[in-house]
């Protein structure tokens, strides 16, 4: 009876499948391998100017107990603060809605369900290189014909957000069910009305959730357009302090300005994402 019990379990289990090595796990593994070789390598010849691992450790933990520890106001008050830091969220979120308006019409001609695939295609060709390219690079692109300020991170900042916002809708709307479409086909409905009657109502809650996305990223991002742009807002603050004021408690404040902004922004996404589910 036990025989006749192991043979059942062993005809029952299946047999485990080997992958072999094929010309993509090389490559792969040959790439985490020099990666690899190529960090070890760098640490051992990197030129440490005679400070020892362990120095710089504690130097470090001490800068940092320095900034969170004993921050001031040195050069701005708390109210100067919080205006640059809501000029930093107004450059984010003009920069997130002008790049989600736009996006959201060039999505539906990318997407390959509801367009051709020589128009999708060839957005998706033109998205993909606006993406390579970082968004610092576009705002120096647009600052030589603007100059740098304000108006040549808000081009580049929407440039990039475009770019990017395309490619997250575009899947989004890739993802709707093909019957349903062919269904409003059949009943007479025009490529507007599927786009308002289906299209859209399903898919919202993915497109309110990609720009609230990209509007963390832009804010994140438009802190060091402040600094490397001249944009303005706390960016401009922050690197006033780190390089030119070398005050280590002030940028402590500056620091904490950031995070409290960016933990409410998260909580609002959250609170919005929350409401979109129940409703």
């Amino acid at each position: 009876m036990e025989d006749t019990n192991k043979s059942t379990v062993l005809t029952q289990s299946k047999p485990i499948k080997v992958k072999p090595l094929n010309k993509t796990a090389i490559v792969i593994r040959s790439t985490l391998f020099c990666l690899i070789a190529l960090t070890i390598l760098g640490f051992w010849t990197y030129d440490y100017k005679e400070v020892g691992l362990v120095e710089g450790i504690l130097s470090t933990i001490a800068n940092f107990t320095v900034m969170f520890t004993e921050p001031h106001f040195s050069h701005f008050t708390f109210t100067e603060g919080l205006y640059q830091v809501l000029i930093t969220i107004g450059l984010a979120l003009l920069t997130t809605l002008i790049g989600a308006v736009i996006s959201l019409f060039l999505g539906l001609f990318a997407s390959e369900n509801l367009s051709s695939r020589k128009v999708s295609n060839g957005i998706k060709t033109i998205v993909a290189f606006i993406r390579a390219v970082p968004t610092v690079l576009w705002v120096l692109i647009f600052a030589v014909a603007a100059g740098l300020g304000s108006v040549a991170a808000v081009i580049g900042m929407t440039f990039h957000t475009v770019g990017y916002l395309i490619k997250a809708y575009s899947e989004s709307f890739e993802e709707l069910d093909e019957g349903v479409i062919e269904v409003l086909k059949a009943s007479g409905a025009n490529w507007w009305q599927i786009i308002w009657q289906a299209v859209l109502p399903s898919s919202i809650t993915y497109l309110i959730s990609w720009t609230f996305l990209r509007f963390e990223i832009n804010f994140a991002v438009a802190v060091a357009m402040g600094a490397a742009a001249g944009a303005g807002g706390i960016g401009y603050d922050l690197f006033m302090a780190s390089s030119f004021y070398l005050d280590l408690r002030e940028l402590g404040t500056i620091t904490v300005y950031i995070l409290i902004f960016a933990i409410l922004l998260e909580v609002v996404a959250i609170r919005v994402k929350r409401h979109l589910k129940t409703a």
